[in-house]
């Protein structure tokens, strides 16, 4: 059964503290730190990933009705301490903490388990919006996308908001860091990928043009909202692909076109 809590500076429940300043300590570096999980279908689906849970709080009821493992310390306290401990109001009733995993490996994200098997990789580069980054990793979950390379000005895909805007699936996404950018994108070539930048200029393919039959390994390219992939990405793409649209609109919001970039070529 779930302890409950009184004392908003209970230090059992420290991981929760004040979460509206950010998930890390101030001066410790981005992408460090525990991962804050939000909600009762996300912590569901970090009990079922690969993430050690370190704890869990909510408000009465929630806990309990989560069938939390035994050696998994459980919280609870009313919605007035809950809000004091992590600093707002939170609607959905339940918050975990979760150990953080590092990146994965890149040649062996590249790889896949099965070197032969069709796989489909999101690439980013300079996506800093946090809840942009959640949206692209919930849609790459459930169209088929096998895991996220980063460039390193990527935002931290384990970020509170990222997880929350994933609805947790991003925990399901194995994520790799390209350092050399955008020359690391041959890795990818090296390894059958086809690179996709995505882009609404008017001397893109269609993306429709593309068939994934032809392309077993593909990854597509995706920019920043707003300025969109630098040149030099463009350029280091093996095609660059615009999605069609009606005339008077230049754009989608990125999330919208990644998501539209993994259903067709899935």
């Amino acid at each position: 059964m779930p302890e409950t809590i009184t004392d908003p500076a209970d230090e059992r429940v420290a991981d929760f503290r004040d979460l509206k300043a950010g998930d890390r300590p101030a001066g410790t570096p981005r992408g460090t730190g525990t991962v804050i999980v939000e909600g009762v279908p996300a912590v569901q689906r970090l009990l079922s990933s690969p993430y050690r849970v370190r704890a869990v709080l909510g408000v009465p009821g929630r806990v309990a009705a989560l069938g939390l493992p035994d050696d998994v310390p459980a919280y609870e306290a009313d919605k007035w301490v809950l809000s004091e401990i992590i600093g707002f109001r939170l609607t959905r009733g339940v918050v975990a903490s979760a150990d953080r995993r590092p990146p994965a490996e890149l040649d062996p994200l590249l790889a896949g388990p099965d070197a032969a098997a069709p796989r489909r990789l999101a690439v980013l580069e300079a996506l800093n919006d946090a809840e942009n980054l959640g949206s692209i990793a919930r849609s790459a979950v459930a169209l088929g996308v096998d895991g996220l390379l980063l460039d390193p000005r990527c935002a931290d895909p384990l970020y509170r908001r990222s997880v929350r805007v994933s609805m947790g699936h991003v925990l399901a996404l194995p994520f790799a860091v390209l350092p050399d950018w955008p020359a690391g994108l041959g890795r990818l070539h090296d390894a059958g990928y086809l690179t996709v930048a995505l882009t609404p200029a008017a001397g893109a393919v269609d993306l429709g043009e593309i068939d994934p039959r032809a392309h077993p390994r593909t990854a597509v390219l995706l920019g920043a909202e707003g300025p969109g992939l630098t040149p030099e990405a463009q350029a280091a793409a093996r095609v660059r692909a615009r999605i069609p649209m009606r005339s008077g609109v230049d754009s989608l919001g990125v999330a919208a076109a990644a998501a539209v970039a993994f259903a067709t070529l899935r």
